[in-house]
Parts: C-alpha cells; structure tokens; sequence
C-alpha cells in the first residue's frame, strides 16, 4: 500500500495567542509541536507532508522543517489567504482566512493519496497516529469510507478561556451521525458551558465526544468540499468573520448517504495552546514524554 499523507492546518493568524504559536518553541531543544506531530507520523507510516501556511511565513516555515525531513519523507506547501477564493468573492474588508475546510481545498494538488488533516498547534500523541495510520493504509483510495480522532470535551478544554471544538453525535456502530462545531466552549466555575448562536451560555456535559481536527480521507472527499464552499461563498462572502470549517464539508458528506465517518480511539493524550497561558502546561507535559522515553531528547 501506498504510505499516507499528513496535512498540517498551519496558516492560522494566532491572534488569541499572542502570536505564531505554529513556530513557537516548547523544549530546551527548540521543537515546536509540529515537530512531534511529524515524528509520530513517520514512525506510524506517514509517507508525506503537506503544510497549509501563509505566504508571509514561508521562508520560516521552509527552513525550519526542510532540512529535518530531508530523506524522510517528501515535503509540500500549499497557500491559503485571504483571497484564494473565486476573484467575485474577494471582499477587501476581510482581515482573516476562510477557515479549516477552505484551508483543506487548497491542498488537493498536493494529496494523492488517503491523508489526515491536523491542526499545527494540537499535539495529538504516538498511538493517535498509529491509529489513523492504520486505518488509511487498509482503505482503497476510491472508497468514501472516512474517519475522525474522538476525544473526550473534558480532556480538551483550557483553563485559560474558550476553545472551538466539533461536538459530534455517534451512533451505536461507532459512526458520525452529525459534527457541529461549537466555536466557543468555556470552563466556569468548574463547569463547561458553550455559547448559542444568539449569545446565551448554556451547559455541556464534560464526555461529550468532540473532533480536534484530526480528520482521516480519501481523495474522494475533495468532490464533496468545492461544490460546497462556492455555495458557501455566495452566502456568506460580505460577512466578515464566516469561516467554512470541515465539520461543514463532513455533514455533507454525511447527508449525502455516500459517505460513512469513522470515530476511531486512541488512547492518546491530547493537549494544545490556545492561549499564551496554555504554554506551561504543554512544556510540562513534553518534557515529561522525554523523560518516559515515548521521545528521544533530540527528536532530529
């Protein structure tokens, strides 16, 4: 079988952060959390590397993972910006890409073979990506037999304000039935709470199975996403802060009875920085795989 490709959402302008958590270092060693997001996917059988980014980092990004993956594994970069869309549908007004699922078109020359999509600033762990590895290297890569990485709300959320998760609802086969994507869960007072469209707080039960974007395809999904995001497009292109997310794209997918979606598990532990607080916390975590030697101290 074909190796798998891995997909790296790292275009994405930090602005709760602070900053380019992308390029942003968590060891004494300098590695970001990219770089234990690659090394896990090598050892699980990733055989290439696309990065979604911005222009206006690319000579950072390139010199920074080039020289690590050189005879490893073949290496890409795809661009999203503000005006990769259909030039009727530029709005010069916009100040931030067009979300996850119109980040994802973007690498379709790019993607061959069935791939994972991740966020650049999630670390995932080692048995995630085994998982995921395995479940790619066995599909045909004409089937629409997808997958998602499941985890539970509790074990997602920062102590440091909200976070976007896709709640997703599953039926009793193990499959994703609906994904919607909360874009603000809070911790209060010890209790999670999500925002409404119309702005009220209401609760969320902590075991809720949300997606942290760690998404398995085949090609086929891309005949799903174009279509969709020029009709997005012409809904949505004079608001300026509509994003078209892949939860969007997967309930198409979904609706369209074509498609199945997967909820794998793992036994992984998840953790991310979404704000500049967050980061102590990852350090901690990181510095204590490499003490359990789950990595090296030099992971290049």
């Amino acid at each position: 079988m074909k190796k798998p490709t891995l997909v790296i959402l790292a275009a994405g302008m930090g602005s709760r952060y602070g900053g380019l958590k992308q390029l942003d270092t968590f060891t004494p060693e300098g590695d970001t959390i990219i770089d234990f997001s690659l090394y896990d996917a090598l050892r699980a059988g990733f055989g290439k590397f696309v990065f979604i980014i911005r222009k206006s980092f690319e000579s950072e990004f390139k010199e920074l993972f080039n020289k690590k993956l050189k005879g490893k594994a073949e290496v890409a970069y795809v661009y999203q910006e503000i005006n990769s869309v259909p030039e009727k549908y530029v709005n010069p007004n916009r100040t931030k890409p067009w979300g996850t699922g119109h980040a994802m078109l973007m690498a379709k020359n790019e993607v061959k073979e069935n791939f994972a999509i991740i966020n650049a600033d999630d670390f995932y762990g080692k048995e995630a990506f085994e998982v995921m590895a395995k479940y790619l290297i066995e599909k045909d890569k004409s089937s629409f037999e997808f997958c998602t990485m499941s985890y539970l709300l509790k074990n997602t959320v920062s102590e440091n304000g909200y976070v976007s998760r896709g709640e997703c609802q599953v039926n009793e086969y193990g499959y994703l039935v609906d994904v919607t994507e909360r874009t603000h869960i809070e911790k209060i007072d010890g209790n999670l709470v999500r925002k409404t469209d119309d702005g009220q707080l209401i609760s969320i039960d902590e075991n809720t199975i949300v997606s942290m974007n760690f998404w398995g395809f085949t090609p086929k999904c891309f005949e799903f996403g174009e279509t969709l995001f020029e009709q997005f497009l012409k809904e949505n292109q004079h608001k300026l802060k509509a994003e078209f997310y892949i939860p969007l794209i997967v309930n198409e997918m979904l609706k369209s009875k074509k498609a199945n979606v997967k909820v794998l598990k793992s036994d992984a532990k998840w953790f991310g920085v979404t704000y500049k607080e967050d980061k102590e916390f990852v350090q901690k975590a990181i510095e204590n795989l490499k003490n359990k030697g789950v990595y090296p101290t030099k992971l290049w």
